[in-house]
């Protein structure tokens, strides 16, 4: 598992922020892992904790529509996250963009995937964001489809029949096998590396979720193992695995563009948000 900013995600952003931590891109926890012919990931991890005043300022960069959906939340720890995590990214993409915060211009899929919009339609920038409780990570590319998750590790009543219904005959034969104090740790880094997988794949694709397979083990690398009648090596996206927080799980999937066309063919066959909130499944989010 490669740790990202695992120490300094604590020292740095493991704390309440404070006016001094409004300016753009200050202080975040950044790594580069996955470089593919020449492309690199960037990772970034935040927190989304923040003072009233903060949380005003923050706000002042965000569009109508995002002030608008944030002020449907009915709790306000869940508005003071989504408003922190928007103008976090809307920090993020500026930098890459070179424009303000608040110049760029962002649309909005079906199921709340933010995209570049506007005159950046076309700057091959690709991101995706994930948030589990007050953590917060973002991965970007050039050129390349890449997906995140983030979740907190915890134990679930339900876990083993869970993994039985979601998870491949083989992850659930590897999530079985684990001593029962690490099957949380294992549960978790098997959702993860999944569902980083399936949003990898771009807003409105659901993939079957027992046509691949991924390592899970605490103690074993993250790896994709299968992709349909790929081995792992073979198909066309690579993972990493890393901790972005104490207690907190997260994997990272880019696009191999040697390999663009392989998956690209399937056919979609399951809902994965559906199925998800329809038979207990931890909620897959295309955006968080």
């Amino acid at each position: 598992m490669l740790h990202v900013g695992y120490e300094a995600a604590i020292r740095l952003e493991g704390r309440v922020l404070s006016d001094a931590d409004i300016q753009p891109i200050a202080p975040f926890t950044t790594a580069s892992v996955l470089p593919i012919s020449g492309c690199t990931v960037e990772v970034v991890s935040v927190c989304l904790d923040a003072e009233p005043a903060a949380v005003g300022e923050f706000g002042q960069c965000l569009s109508d529509e995002e002030r608008f959906r944030a002020s449907r939340f009915v709790f306000e720890r869940d508005r003071r996250r989504f408003i922190v995590g928007r103008a976090r990214l809307r920090h993020l993409l500026a930098s890459w963009l070179g424009v303000q915060p608040d110049a760029v211009e962002l649309a909005y899929g079906p199921r709340g995937k933010p995209a570049l919009c506007g005159r950046f339609a076309e700057s091959d920038l690709h991101f995706n964001v994930s948030h589990s409780e007050d953590v917060a990570v973002y991965a970007f590319s050039h050129g390349r489809e890449v997906g995140i998750d983030v979740e907190a590790v915890r134990v679930l009543r339900d876990a083993d029949d869970i993994a039985a219904r979601f998870f491949s005959s083989r992850e659930n034969e590897a999530y079985l096998a684990l001593d029962p104090r690490d099957r949380p740790l294992g549960f978790f880094n098997c959702w993860t590396r999944k569902e980083a997988f399936i949003k990898a794949l771009g807003d409105g694709l659901y993939y079957p979720l027992d046509l691949f397979d991924v390592s899970l083990a605490p103690d074993e690398p993250a790896r994709i193992l299968r992709v349909e009648n790929k081995s792992g090596d073979e198909c066309a996206w690579r993972l990493e695995a890393f901790s972005p927080a104490p207690g907190f799980v997260a994997a990272v999937v880019i696009e191999n563009r040697e390999h663009r066309k392989d998956l690209r063919a399937c056919t979609p066959q399951s809902a994965l948000v559906e199925e998800a909130a329809g038979r207990g499944m931890p909620e897959a989010r295309v955006d968080r």
